[in-house]
């Protein structure tokens, strides 16, 4: 998984690539009315005040969330959690007969049978360089006498090698602007918090900060300096601090990741047959695992409690949520998502949700029959289009809704997401990856307010990891009120009913001053409308078999 934190520290040594302001954006404004409230909202409030007041939903929808964790707990979540009622808690047994023992809200698959987790990982360029090292290395390799397997592992070896020197290269200036920065945190937040009065506080409160001594003058100078040039204003003092020392941490392994192997930090905690992909009943049942701040922040967009009196409003109002835990801080594993995919058709859902990608994808036939194995379900798949300001036409991101561009080989039942701004000025964010044939449609992704861990705390996060649980929630929201309609249904709407960008032009991501059409870097054009798209909906004919769903099956042998 990678953390948008690690695109946006550039400081003065780049450009800052957070270039959106705080105008328009207020608390829950992507679920807002361009109308009604000036901001490129997807029309959610409006929805159900003017449809969905006077319907009723028909099915409760599952909704599997592939990530990091989960806080289960959560005062906007705990509700909304999807319950195996066929399994019996805690009693170590596999009642259901689904191949997982004790999965009482969803599964684990990278922890241990043990109990333990994986935490960090590394990044699947490394892995595939030392995976081929000492077979490609110092060899004259001739690649017409290769077949199609050995040319791949040679091709990725080549450009992993690449991606890794690049990435040292920049490490290097990275940590040599931060090394004199970093291990002075915590003394600079000890002094802040001695006169501020408290233990936590953002960016705005040393906006606000008088200084009474040059210890506090320096420190508030040192840490605003940060705030300001990440343009997170609005995040606390722990994430801030957190978030930069993982970033450095990342960084200096990075400089000498071409020297040094990377840590086995997985198998040596699942203990599966990794290369058997038939090895499929692995891991744990802690749905939360080490660091849920992404998962949690994922769940609560799409579906945290409506109108309860507390924190947020998720999108739709009447789904469960299903945690596979999958991701770590570093590369997820193909086989995990793979597994993961699986998990979720074989156990009732509807919609995925998968915030996450990589640059590199070895085992990505598993992943490719994982997919159409969902879309043989009837599942629909929605996935991140990735925070590294590239067009994906032409640049890997994995996973990939592609099996095959020459013979049309395409997942019917997959959308990539990019990320949109609140206002004209910014409506693509400056992160979001995008593509006229590989992203769907843009939806908002910028200062996204939702659920962290902590039981009742809240906070805002950036990606196009945010932008693709708006949809989500959405699909899920039109098939607990339109269950008849399909996935392919539910995709083709979404897309149609877009709000289409025609009277401006928008910035390209990653440039200054390169603007155009959101049609030529996405397929549709729009920004998702949640209002528009169900007027199309109420239009159309439902083409699923069934409206009951799925129920937990046994030991899937697709």
């Amino acid at each position: 998984m990678k953390k948008l934190f690690t695109l946006a520290i550039l400081f003065s040594v780049t450009q800052p690539i957070f270039s959106q302001t705080n105008t328009g954006y207020e608390n829950g404004w992507h679920l807002m009315d361009k109308n009604k409230n000036g901001v490129y909202g997807i029309s959610l409030e409006k929805t159900y005040a003017e449809i969905l007041s006077t319907m009723k939903p028909r099915k409760k929808v599952i909704v599997a969330v592939i990530d990091s964790g989960i806080d289960t707990l959560h005062e906007d979540l705990k509700s909304v959690i999807w319950i195996n009622k066929k399994e019996i808690p805690g009693n170590g047994k596999d009642d259901d007969k689904n191949g997982y023992v004790d999965d009482i809200h969803g599964w684990n698959f990278i922890g241990g049978k043990d109990g333990s987790n994986v935490s960090k990982d590394s990044y699947e360029a490394a892995r595939i360089y030392y995976k081929f090292k000492t077979r490609f290395e110092n060899v004259a390799v001739d690649e017409k006498s290769l077949n199609d397997d050995d040319k791949n592992a040679f091709n990725n070896y080549i450009k992993a090698k690449s991606v890794l020197e690049s990435q040292a290269k920049d490490a290097t200036m990275y940590v040599n602007f931060l090394k004199n920065i970093v291990p002075k945190l915590s003394l600079v937040d000890s002094t802040l918090k001695a006169g501020l009065g408290k233990s936590t506080y953002t960016g705005d409160d040393l906006q606000n900060f008088k200084p009474t001594t040059s210890d506090q003058t320096k420190s508030r100078s040192l840490l605003l300096g940060l705030f300001q040039q990440t343009r997170q204003m609005e995040i606390t003092n722990t994430q801030m601090i957190k978030d930069l020392t993982d970033f450095y941490d990342g960084e200096v392994k990075k400089m000498d990741v071409v020297n040094t192997p990377p840590v086995n930090y997985r198998d040596d905690v699942v203990k599966d047959k990794y290369d058997d992909p038939n090895d499929r009943y692995y891991g744990n049942n802690d749905v939360m695992g080490t660091d849920a701040d992404h998962g949690t922040h994922v769940s609560g967009i799409i579906a945290a409690i409506r109108n309860n009196g507390v924190g947020i409003n998720g999108v739709a109002n009447n789904v469960e949520i299903m945690p596979i835990r999958t991701v770590p801080d570093g590369d997820e594993h193909d086989k995990d998502v793979a597994n993961a995919i699986r998990y979720a058709v074989d156990n009732g859902a509807w919609v995925v949700n998968m915030s996450f990608g990589k640059s590199f994808s070895p085992e990505k036939k598993w992943v490719d029959e994982a997919v159409k194995y969902a879309e043989s379900k009837g599942v629909l798949l929605i996935h991140a289009a990735g925070n590294d300001a590239k067009n994906i036409d032409v640049e890997d991101n994995f996973p990939s809704m592609n099996f095959n561009y020459d013979t049309l080989k395409v997942a019917s039942n997959w959308m990539n997401i990019g990320a949109s701004g609140a206002t004209a000025n910014d409506l693509t964010a400056s992160f979001s990856n995008y593509g006229k044939r590989e992203v769907s449609v843009f939806a908002p992704g910028v200062k996204i307010y939702s659920t962290i861990p902590g039981g009742n705390t809240y906070g805002t996060h950036d990606g196009t990891s945010m932008a693709a649980p708006v949809v989500t929630g959405l699909a899920a929201l039109l098939l607990s009120y339109y269950p008849e309609l399909t996935a392919v249904q539910i995709k083709n709407i979404i897309k149609q009913s877009s709000s289409k960008i025609n009277d401006i032009k928008v910035l390209v991501p990653g440039s200054e001053n390169d603007k155009v059409d959101l049609s030529s870097i996405s397929e549709t054009g729009g920004i998702v409308n949640a209002y528009q798209a169900f007027m199309m909906a109420a239009q159309m004919k439902g083409l699923r078999k069934t409206t009951v769903g799925y129920s937990p099956v046994k030991k899937s042998t697709n």
